[in-house]
């Protein structure tokens, strides 16, 4: 019954039932899917890159969220101009969301010092399909709980402005603008605006170690504050170990390896920091990242974000 409560509890809060809800998903990981929470990151990279990233949420509680990403971005041959199309799925119990997005950039040069400043902005709908019916219930009547809902379509757009240079970065977002409403059961379904600024950069410690620091600040409406903090150490270019913070919520650690200077795979393990990590096994995420080169020039190193 505990285990039904905790689910029911989640569903609601993602859902928007509540107003202090944070409907968004969050991954230890954040550094390498920036194209979700800004579409200014588009053709950033200066190459067409595929990112791929799973993560399992609260592993070993029936229906805990799991959610998929997957995202591709490329500069254009007028290379101020960036695109990127991105799908995610994101599964709680009976309900299931898929986000489809297209995001658009232009940039700015700075020849003085390398930097760019990008603004993008980002453009989808969001697929709503579920069954509260499947949930387990005291009440066989409780109309709430025996609703079911199919290819509901909620609109979207989203802006953001990300600068960066060869060593750090900066990055102000809201991925979702439309604060749709839907009416499910006769409940009003708010999508709550989440604002996002991201800080980070990289530092040489030595011929053999690099540091990258960084920070993710969410602000939504009614709800706490929500700080990632993540510092990965980059050994030869190679091996990325790490650990993330999330403020009164988690603490993770992950592990990356570059197996070129194209293609990177990573895995990470949190576990939250409240009463919630006694009934699960923590969450997990894996991550797969390619860069394609189509110039004939030649990559020197990887990129650190």
């Amino acid at each position: 019954m505990k285990t039904i409560k905790i689910i029911a509890a989640v569903i609601f809060a993602s859902l928007g039932f509540t107003s202090t809800a944070q409907q968004e998903p969050q991954f230890t990981q954040y550094m390498d899917n920036m194209q979700y929470y800004n579409p200014a990151y588009a053709g950033s990279r200066e190459m067409m890159n595929i990112t791929a990233l799973h993560r399992q949420q609260w592993a070993g509680i029936s229906g805990a969220p799991m959610t998929t990403t997957l995202a591709m971005n490329t500069p254009l041959r007028y290379e101020s101009l960036g695109v990127g199309l991105s799908l995610m799925n994101d599964k709680i119990g009976p309900t299931n969301a898929t986000w489809i997005n297209a995001d658009v950039s232009y940039a700015l040069r700075f020849k003085k010092h390398g930097g760019r400043l990008s603004f993008g902005v980002k453009a989808g709908i969001n697929l709503l399909n579920g069954d509260l019916s499947a949930l387990s219930k005291q009440d066989d009547s409780d109309n709430m709980l025996n609703t079911r809902y199919q290819n509901v379509v909620q609109p979207n757009i989203g802006g953001g402005i990300y600068y960066h240079s060869k060593q750090w970065f900066v990055g102000l977002s809201v991925p979702k603008i439309v604060q749709n409403v839907k009416d499910i059961s006769n409940i009003n379904y708010l999508d709550q605006r989440h604002y996002y600024l991201t800080l980070g950069g990289y530092i040489n410690a030595s011929r053999m170690l690099k540091l990258r620091p960084s920070v993710m600040l969410k602000v939504t409406e009614n709800a706490p504050l929500a700080l990632d903090g993540s510092l990965a150490f980059i050994i030869y270019d190679k091996l990325w170990l790490g650990a993330n913070y999330r403020l009164e919520e988690s603490a993770g650690v992950f592990i990356q390896y570059q197996i070129s200077n194209q293609f990177k795979i990573g895995y990470a393990f949190e576990m939250a920091t409240h009463k919630l990590r006694t009934y699960n096994a923590g969450s997990h995420e894996i991550m797969l990242s390619y860069d394609f080169l189509f110039k004939k020039k030649s990559l020197s190193s990887p990129r650190y974000f």
